[in-house]
């Protein structure tokens, strides 16, 4: 079976104060075209890590382990040349950009991956025209577009512009770090209905989360569950239903 991200004993550690700190402790993890994983676990069990080692966060050295994107050595790759071949992050806490027109950051991010897939430019017209549609379609309101890159955005609202810039980028392969995190249920159902719009055989997707709520709106086809930075367990849907009822305790200390 042909996979888009294959994870094969992936280590790394973060230079914490000039003190080596190892985070990803052999994770192994394979996502077949057209499929959405999810990964649960307790604090400071290395989902964030991950998802920041797989952007090529520059703070994360990788120590040992291979991570492929399709054909391409993922690790290898600068992290511009990673979204502009498909993969893209949604933050955990997306930042504020004071003075950045939102409308113009989205069609300059935008304009950025078409370029680098050998695609024309949108203008500035055209561009305005399907942001605003993809507004219409996600229940944004299009005077998002006028203000600043999140300043002064609610916490749903920085989410909700992350699914928009997610549906106008079209990746082939989406990381959500905790996308759920202090959502109310619109705005929840907002992501859920950004992610489901995108599934098809080219699109998979990486939900990190907490909770088990946000998987009743996207089902996922595997869950996975990580502790202690490497991954300790994997089933279905019902994985995540599981640890919601009765907690990680257990599990890790089978796998202890």
């Amino acid at each position: 079976m042909s996979t888009v991200l294959t994870i094969n004993a992936l280590h790394a550690k973060i230079d914490d104060a000039g003190t080596d700190k190892p985070i990803l402790k052999g994770v192994d993890l394979v996502v077949p075209p057209g499929e959405v994983h999810a990964i649960m676990g307790p604090n400071g069990s290395g989902k964030s890590t991950l998802s920041y080692v797989l952007s090529g966060r520059a703070d994360y050295e990788v120590t040992g382990g291979t991570v492929a994107f399709g054909e391409q050595d993922l690790l290898a790759m600068e992290p511009e040349e990673r979204a502009a071949a498909g993969l893209f992050l949604a933050f955990q806490a997306p930042i504020e950009l004071p003075g950045v027109n939102n409308a113009n950051f989205l069609r300059t991010a935008v304009n950025a991956v078409r370029r680098a897939r050998g695609e024309p430019e949108l203008d500035a017209v055209a561009f305005l025209k399907l942001a605003r549609a993809e507004c219409k379609r996600l229940g944004i309101p299009d005077a998002m577009l006028k203000r600043a890159v999140n300043v002064g955005f609610s916490g749903g609202e920085k989410k909700r512009n992350e699914v928009l810039q997610m549906s106008l980028l079209r990746p082939r392969f989406a990381i959500l770090d905790e996308t759920d995190s202090g959502l109310d249920i619109d705005a929840l159902r907002i992501v859920a209905e950004g992610v489901n719009a995108l599934r098809a055989p080219d699109f998979s997707a990486l939900i990190i989360t907490h909770h088990q709520r946000l998987l009743d709106y996207i089902v996922p086809d595997h869950v996975h569950v990580m502790s202690a930075g490497r991954i300790i367990r994997s089933g279905g849907p019902e994985l995540a239903r599981q640890l919601e009822a009765e907690g990680y305790a257990n599990l890790i200390a089978e796998a202890a």
